[in-house]
């Protein structure tokens, strides 16, 4: 038995104010998801988008104000890389792409350039929002059984509701801001699990390693070693991450810049919660090393290996 590194930082004896700040995270993003709900993309909703090029700047109210008056209700318009290239989002219509873009160059000019055109029924909208929520479901019901068949099942309890945790609060923000949620924010999301759920995983394995190995039966002592001793790793891991992310935020384009956003809002969040959600929820379901021990059976067939 080796003896057990006194840690540096007290993780655990924050970890009250650090539950009380995501319980105020998390009622803060449920209340928004259930008063705002999220601004769902055209890949959800359906309708057609079209990107517009201009030989000119042009000024964004006055084609709202050419739209509304066409009977184009809700039309989204906005800036795409410049101010001479916008994107128009309009609710389902009942002509064709071809004609409805005859229509927007008539209403807007004829020295407009209509780029792309993009349509998606409203059917499949709804198909695209069903799987998505599957998606992520499975993603944790698979991740529950891996976790608690590689660790226990107080391990695989404390990461799921370190990525609940995550998935809900990147939602929250995507809702409180309003910014719009599509199918590559919903890759993010699904991204961001994996991420938390690794860098969770490294902190359980030091944790387990240091409850079997050391003469120490203290969890909180224990624990508090173990985010200690994963902490250089998990810095330098969320930092290499940050930076990508904050290149393909800034310099990616209008098209990933979502994507990129919902993948920094969940690295942030990822770390923090492997730190202190994860490791306050094992801690308050009471694991000890007697958890962690093989079974009498399991420590003969161990012994008896060659």
């Amino acid at each position: 038995m080796k003896a057990l590194n006194i840690s540096k930082i007290d993780f655990i004896g924050k970890q009250t104010y650090a539950i009380i700040f995501s319980l105020l995270l998390v009622f803060v993003s449920i209340f928004s998801l259930s008063i705002n709900g999220l601004k769902l993309g055209i890949d959800f909703t359906g309708g057609t988008l079209l990107e517009v090029g201009y030989q000119q700047d042009v000024d964004l109210a006055d084609v709202r104000a050419t739209l509304s008056e066409a009977k184009f209700k809700g039309a989204s318009v906005r800036y795409f890389g410049s101010t001479k290239e916008i994107l128009i989002r309009l609710e389902p219509q009942a002509i064709s792409s071809a004609k409805l873009s005859s229509k927007i160059i008539h209403l807007l000019g004829n020295d407009v350039d209509i780029r792309r055109v993009e349509f998606v029924g409203p059917k499949v909208g709804e198909e695209l929002t069903n799987d998505g929520g599957l998606a992520m479901l499975y993603a944790l019901i698979g991740i529950l059984i891996y976790v608690a068949f590689r660790f226990e099942y107080r391990f695989a309890l404390g990461s799921i509701s370190a990525l609940i945790h995550d998935v809900i609060v990147t939602l929250g923000i995507f809702s409180f801001l309003q910014i719009e949620f599509n199918l590559t924010v919903l890759a993010a999301i699904l991204a961001v699990i994996g991420y938390s759920l690794n860098d969770t995983i490294v902190v359980f394995d030091r944790i387990r390693e240091n409850f079997l190995s050391t003469r120490h039966t203290d969890p909180i002592k224990i624990i508090n070693a173990a985010l200690n001793q994963t902490l250089s790793r998990t810095l330098m891991t969320s930092v290499t991450t940050l930076l990508v992310l904050l290149a393909l935020f800034f310099l990616g384009g209008e098209i990933i810049h979502n994507f990129a956003l919902a993948l920094l809002i969940g690295v942030v969040i990822g770390t923090y919660s492997s730190i202190y959600v994860a490791s306050s929820m094992i801690l308050a379901l009471g694991i000890s090393k007697q958890d962690l021990l093989p079974s009498e059976k399991e420590s003969k067939e161990i012994d008896a290996r060659p």
